[in-house]
């Protein structure tokens, strides 16, 4: 078992974001559909096993079991060579410095994977409304245990920002560019390793690390925060609930509920501002012009064993 060495991983980053570049739009919408749908897959656990942990084990504990499960989906793109937006907004830039593609193909690239993202985030939303959190039972007085966690995460995504004005919007801008910094230091990583398990242990630790941190991932909120939305509509007593004489969310109460202004405006369009500069400056541009005058001029022997797995 090897590596690449930094030199080579950073060819490879160029190499495998050349390849993105050129997908013909189909390609780009069909794995962008399905990274979506990983993405959420791992949304949706986090989403089920952090229920109530909190509550008997501390916040901390909460999020670090959130921040354990989530990675099951950039481990599914990586490994199957599946497109997602976060993951790219580095990949085609470093193929665009390294000379191998237009910066309009990085738009291109941009573009209708985001959509493609999108489609598949909202696809495993309704799954998971219309099963595991309502179990079907839509006219029920509200959703099951899970169901509450979704609403809960989505006004905390959206809500708490938008009380806290402009400082709170700029705050997702932040927490976009740690969440980026460390899903693309999860990519290059698995670059860098030659075997399945070093894949998988490289990916593993930093996005346990930005789960578990709290910072924003615009594709998993492509999922979390529609999630949340529909609930509110389905079940609209959620608004005014009261527990123990209080409500049972006072941010939900305070503004009336969500809407799709909340969802874009208060998360996912500063969220992906972040990430783009997480991964493409803080990744992609550091990597370039630190080994820019090291890369080997022709593939390296493990060329071969790394790129197959890094199209991700």
């Amino acid at each position: 078992m090897g590596f690449n060495t930094p030199q080579q991983m950073t060819l490879l980053a160029g190499n495998t974001g050349k390849y993105k570049a050129n997908l013909p739009v189909e390609q780009l919408l069909l794995r962008g559909f399905m990274a979506g749908a990983y993405i959420a897959v791992g949304a949706a656990l986090c989403t089920v096993c952090s229920t109530q942990v909190s509550s008997y084990l501390g916040a901390g504990i909460g999020k670090l079991i959130a921040g354990a499960v989530f990675p099951v989906g950039l481990i599914a793109i990586v490994l199957t060579g599946m497109e997602l937006f976060t993951g790219d907004a580095m990949l085609v830039p470093m193929a665009a410095l390294q000379g191998k593609c237009t910066w309009g193909q990085v738009l291109r690239n941009w573009v209708w994977v985001y959509i493609g993202n999108l489609i598949g985030s909202l696809a495993y939303a309704w799954l998971m409304i219309l099963g595991p959190f309502t179990q079907g039972h839509l006219s029920a007085a509200e959703p099951n245990a899970f169901g509450l966690t979704a609403v809960s995460i989505a006004v905390a995504k959206t809500l708490k920002y938008k009380a806290a004005g402009a400082s709170g919007w700029w705050s997702v801008v932040i927490a976009g560019i740690g969440c980026n910094f460390l899903v693309n230091v999860a990519i290059m990583l698995a670059i860098t390793a030659q075997d399945v398990i070093g894949k998988f242990f490289g990916i593993w630790f930093p996005i346990m690390a930005f789960v578990s941190s709290g910072f924003e991932h615009c594709v998993a909120n492509m999922y979390f925060l529609p999630t949340g939305y529909w609930l509110t509509k389905y079940f609209p007593g959620l608004v005014d609930k009261m527990v123990d004489g209080n409500f049972w969310n006072p941010l939900l109460h305070q503004f009336g509920g969500l809407t799709w202004g909340d969802v874009w405006l208060w998360n996912i369009i500063p969220a992906t501002i972040g990430n783009i500069i997480g991964g493409m400056v803080f990744i992609g541009f550091v990597y370039y012009f630190a080994f820019r005058n090291e890369l080997p001029q022709e593939a390296a022997p493990s060329q071969s064993k790394g790129a197959s797995v890094s199209k991700s």
